[in-house]
C-alpha cells in the first residue's frame, strides 16, 4: 500500500501563500532545494490541486527545455516532468502529455484507490485538495521559511484538529526547518 504526503513550504505562523497570493517567499535555496529534489525522486506521482499545478506545470516544463539552469534546479526539472502527475480540477479542459486530469469530485475515490494500488509514495500539492483527502494523508512535511506573513492561505484546513507525532527534523543555513510528522 502506498503512502500520501502532503508536503508544502510554510511561513513561521503557518500560511503557504501571503494574502496577495504570492508563494515567492518558498522558493529555496540550493541546500534545501537538494533536499526537495531527493523528495522528489522518491515520489511515484504529483497529486495537485489546480492553482499549484498551473504554478509548477509551465515553469518547470519551460525549465526543462533551458540551457544554462543551475543544477539543482535543471535536477528538479527533469525529476519533475519524468514523474506521473495527476491534476483535480473542475475548470480544466484538457492538460498536456505526462499529466492525468480527474474532476474534483472523484478526488477522494481516485487517491484511495491510487494508494490502494501503489507501492510508492504520492505527494499532494495544494491546500485545498489536501483539505478534501485529509483523512487520508499518512505524512505532513513542512518547510519551515524564516518569515510571517501575517495573512494567507493556512498549510493545515481551518476547524479540523490533528494529532501528529514528529518523525524527522532538520535545520538550515538560510534559516529554514524541514519538519515531518506522522499521525499520531
Amino acid at each position: 500500500m502506498g503512502r500520501i504526503l502532503y508536503s508544502m513550504t510554510v511561513s513561521l505562523d503557518g500560511y503557504i501563500e501571503d494574502p496577495d497570493g504570492s508563494i515567492d517567499f518558498s522558493a529555496p535555496d540550493d541546500e534545501v532545494h537538494r533536499v526537495h529534489n531527493e523528495r522528489a525522486r522518491d515520489t511515484s506521482a504529483f497529486l495537485f490541486g489546480r492553482r499549484l499545478y498551473e504554478m509548477m506545470e509551465e515553469p518547470w516544463s519551460t525549465a526543462a527545455r533551458q540551457e544554462g539552469l543551475p543544477d539543482v534546479e535543471a535536477e528538479f526539472a527533469r525529476i519533475y516532468l519524468d514523474t506521473p502527475r495527476i491534476v483535480f480540477s473542475d475548470t480544466l479542459t484538457r492538460v498536456p502529455q505526462g499529466v492525468r486530469l480527474v474532476r474534483r469530485k472523484d478526488a477522494v475515490a481516485e487517491v484511495a484507490r491510487l494508494k490502494e494500488q501503489s507501492e510508492g509514495t504520492l505527494d499532494i500539492g495544494g491546500p485545498e485538495l489536501a483539505a478534501s483527502l485529509l483523512d487520508l494523508i499518512d505524512e505532513f512535511r513542512l518547510f519551515v521559511a524564516p518569515v510571517a506573513l501575517g495573512g494567507g492561505k493556512p498549510y493545515f484546513p481551518v476547524g479540523h484538529r490533528l494529532s501528529l507525532r514528529l518523525t524527522e527534523q532538520r535545520s538550515f543555513a538560510s534559516g529554514t526547518v524541514y519538519l515531518r510528522y506522522e499521525r499520531g
